[in-house]
Parts: structure tokens; sequence; C-alpha cells
């Protein structure tokens, strides 16, 4: 089994230093990477950013982290993510990165995402400029995902994860209001997730939604959303049945 540890909107300030350390330095007993799914600050400040530096680094687990719609709030994104490198974490935006643990190659690929909406309610490319610009940055951001899963499938991997901020299904979405389900996710995401293959796929960004969920195309969805998921990471364990090849999964459950 691979053990998958993740959480995402932690939001962390320095109020809150050190609340999630004891927590995170358990992880090398029951994990072998740690996701962290956006919403790591409050409002994306140097000074929140580097409070999580301190709380992820030196774990003795890897960690890979996508950046969330907080994360952007001081428009600094580039030295928040600055500071997570720094700390030793991988923060991904239209990449994928392979991690090395007991053995097994581990790949992730991640994207923030962004909003739009789901299948038969969902914004289109059509009207004003904002309207098309707001479809295409949804439809680049899932096209950054499918690219990197899709280049994770050469590489070898036992199993590939798709980490994201937005959700890629309604599923995990329920228990939020109706009408902010094109502000929390886009089926778009679900599209490169299914047309690439994966194992696992994981977000953040819905406090009020829901753990589980599935893509239309049989991949397993969690929100880890800390409010959601009630504790400081879950663990989720991926079986290993065969190496992964472009377009096909090779584990099936998710705890």
């Amino acid at each position: 089994m691979i053990r998958i540890a993740a959480v995402g909107d932690i939001h962390l300030s320095p109020e809150t230093q050190g609340v999630l350390r004891p927590a995170f330095e358990t992880l090398p007993e029951c994990a072998d990477i740690l996701l962290l799914a956006g919403d790591l600050t409050r409002h994306g400040t140097v000074e929140e950013a580097r409070v999580v530096a301190r709380e992820i680094e030196g774990l003795g687990v890897p960690v890979v982290a996508v950046l969330g719609n907080h994360d952007h709030h001081d428009d600094r994104p580039d030295e928040v993510t600055a500071l997570l490198e720094d700390a030793g974490a991988r923060v991904l935006e239209g990449q994928g990165t392979v991690v090395e643990s007991g053995g097994r190659r581990i790949g992730v690929a991640g994207t923030k995402g962004f909003g739009g909406g789901f299948v038969g309610r969902c914004a289109g490319e059509f009207g004003e400029p904002v309207m098309k610009e707001f479809v295409r940055h949804s439809r680049h951001c899932a096209d950054g995902l499918r690219a990197a899963l899709e280049q994770l499938g050469t590489q070898g991997c036992d199993v590939r994860i798709a980490l994201t901020h937005y959700s890629p299904v309604p599923e995990t979405l329920a228990g939020e209001p109706l009408e902010i389900y094109p502000f929390l996710g886009s089926y778009l995401l679900a599209e490169a997730i299914d047309t690439a293959g994966a194992d696992l796929a994981v977000h953040g960004h819905a406090h009020a939604g829901s753990e589980h969920g599935m893509t239309s195309g049989g991949v397993k969805v969690r929100n880890v959303a800390q409010p959601v998921i009630g504790r400081a990471f879950h663990v989720y364990h991926l079986p290993v049945r065969e190496r992964v090849t472009t377009g096909t999964a090779s584990a099936t459950t998710a705890d």
C-alpha cells in the first residue's frame, strides 16, 4: 500500500503558528507523502507563508502542494511559492513531480484549478471578454493538469494523483449552497483527470462540502479541506497493481 496524507484549507497565520506541527511530525509513522490542497494561508501574505513554511519544514516525508485562491489574495503567489519551496515543498501549477518512497514511485500532477461549474450548469466561452477570460483560465488550468498527468504516465509511476484546490466534481460540494457551485470547481478538471488517467484526485476549497466523490470515468475524488475531514490530515491507502501507463489507473481503492 502507498499511504497518501492530504489536507487543504489550513489557513495558517501568525496567530495559529505551531498548531499543526505536532500532528505533522507523526507523518513518517503513517504516510509516504503529504499533499497540501491549497488555501494554506489566510490572505496570501509573505508573513503567513513563513508560518506555513515553518510548519512543513523537515517533516521526514516529501511535501507536494498547490496554492489556493486565498494564497493569491495578496497578489504575491510567487513569493509564497518560493518560501514553501525553500522549506522543502514542491509547489505545482500545471506541472507534475515524482516522489520515491519505499521503492515506489508516486506521481503527483497539480494545479490550483478554477471555477466555471459543472456539466449542464456551467459557464461558456461566450459574450463579454471578461467571461471568456474566466472560462479560458479554467480551461488553461485543466489543460495543464491533463498534460502533467500524461507526462507522469510515461515515467513509470506506481500511482498517479491529481492535486487541485478547486473541485473537479459536484459530489464533493454537497452541503455547500447550490448557488456557489460554479465558484467552487469545474467539470474541466474532471475531464482532464479522466482523459489522462489517475488513481486518486484530491482537492480542497469547499469547507461545507463532502469528502467522497467520483469522476464519470471512475476516478475517486476526495475533498480534504480541513473543515471537512476534521483533523490535521487524512491518510488514504492506494494499492499498487501494475505500473501506470497513460490513460490507465493502477489502483482502484482509496479509503
